[in-house]
């Protein structure tokens, strides 16, 4: 068996981005990953201005507490004021531009007008309530990079740059095969000895959740020539070929000789990590294809911690491997292993700062309500015999699934 880390790390090198780029309009790159840097064009601010509701004036013309200056003019964010006159005061919005002449903002909570005169309450400091031209970002500066998937923030950059379309990757497509004559599609009547179909909505909806397009969804019987021709068909129309069941050593194991039959060759099989051990990754016609354990507990763990950094290198995103947190294991009996043991927990603000990691009283492969409970997964080295109070690693659902 291949170790965990070596096998994350072959399925994250194999995301090699698209040769590809589409340009798209503002209101339709949520979500998309960009194919190109962006630099600021125009200085954000583009001009000093008012941080607060004020009056703009010298700070030397304030120094003595309870000051009085004439008011000059009331200036709003988007008109140009006139320079400033000695000895005098602009009252300015949030977003005015600062009047050439002053140095200060005072706010209006610390002033008092009254007949066109403004009061002073304290004397202010140069500069302050003051934003500076290009503070934000400047021109010229590098704002947002390939490879970054765009969420609300980063499109705020791309318009306040003016920026109404952007260079995108395509949308990664993604077949997923289901095995096996005991499944049966949920809302069908469900005979003797069968069980509904969970991989498929389960991986599709994670496949979404990471950014792809609608996933497309084939299931075989366990029969050589149905695989045979549903992976050649989704090998033909997708980037990438996720496989569930049939790619273990049973008799009805078809997965792996199809692949081999279409001249697919297997770069790794079988992983060192419980649960998920049957994992396989293929190459075919120059796609990955990935063969997912059967069990869907075992196929969500290996999706999450196997398949998610391949799909977001394809996807062309530019951090693959999303962080791996500390926490604080709460286990009332030792917990490990031979292998690389990833426990379904749930987390818990702990005093000290870490969390506190409680794993569901359910490990076995086929607890499936125990994926909707937990909040992430927490890695047991192999070989190791952790107790109660060990810190361990632990990778939150939230991170790794996005």
């Amino acid at each position: 068996m291949l170790d965990f880390d070596t096998a994350q790390d072959r399925l994250a090198a194999r995301g090699r981005a698209p040769a590809t780029r589409e340009t798209l309009p503002l209101d339709a790159l949520y979500g998309r990953v960009l194919a190109e840097d962006i630099a600021a064009v125009v200085d954000l601010p583009p001009a000093d201005n008012s941080a607060m509701d004020g009056y703009a004036l010298r700070a030397a013309d304030a120094a003595a507490p309870g000051a009085v200056l004439p008011v000059q003019q009331r200036c709003f964010a988007g008109q140009t004021p006139e320079p400033l006159l000695p000895g005098q005061a602009i009252r300015l919005f949030t977003g005015s531009v600062i009047p050439a002449g002053a140095d200060t903002v005072v706010m209006q909570e610390d002033c008092r007008e009254d007949e066109g005169r403004v009061t002073v309450l304290a004397p202010p400091a140069p500069g302050q309530h003051i934003r500076r031209r290009g503070e934000d970002m400047r021109t010229g500066q590098t704002v947002l990079t390939e490879g970054t998937r765009l969420d609300a923030g980063h499109l705020a950059v791309l318009a306040a740059q003016g920026h109404d379309k952007a260079a995108v990757f395509p949308r990664l497509t993604v077949g997923i095969l289901t095995t096996g004559d005991e499944l049966i599609p949920p809302g069908h009547p469900l005979p003797p000895a069968a069980i509904y179909n969970s991989n498929a909505p389960m991986l599709a909806s994670l496949c979404r959740g990471l950014g792809t397009a609608a996933p497309t969804l084939r299931h075989a019987r366990d029969d050589a020539e149905a695989i045979h021709r549903a992976l050649a068909e989704l090998n033909a129309d997708c980037d990438l070929v996720l496989s569930v069941g049939g790619a273990s050593v049973g008799e009805k194991d078809l997965v792996k000789p199809a692949i081999e039959a279409l001249g697919g060759a297997l770069d790794l099989w079988r992983v060192r990590m419980k649960p998920g051990k049957p994992v396989a990754l293929a190459e075919l016609n120059g796609r990955p294809v990935v063969c997912l354990p059967g069990n869907p507990v075992s196929a969500f763990a290996v999706f999450a911690l196997l398949v998610s950094p391949l799909i977001r290198g394809l996807q062309g995103r530019r951090d693959v491997l999303p962080p791996v947190r500390r926490g604080i294991l709460q286990t009332p009996r030792p917990v490990g292993g031979t292998r690389d043991d990833f426990l379904r927990v749930q987390a818990a603000q702990g005093a000290a700062g870490l969390p506190r990691l409680t794993p569901h009283t359910q490990q076995s492969s086929g607890a499936l309500g125990s994926l909707a409970w937990a909040h992430g997964l927490a890695r047991i080295p192999a070989d190791a015999r952790l107790k109660t109070g060990a810190e361990v690693d632990w990778m939150a659902l939230s991170d790794w699934l996005s």
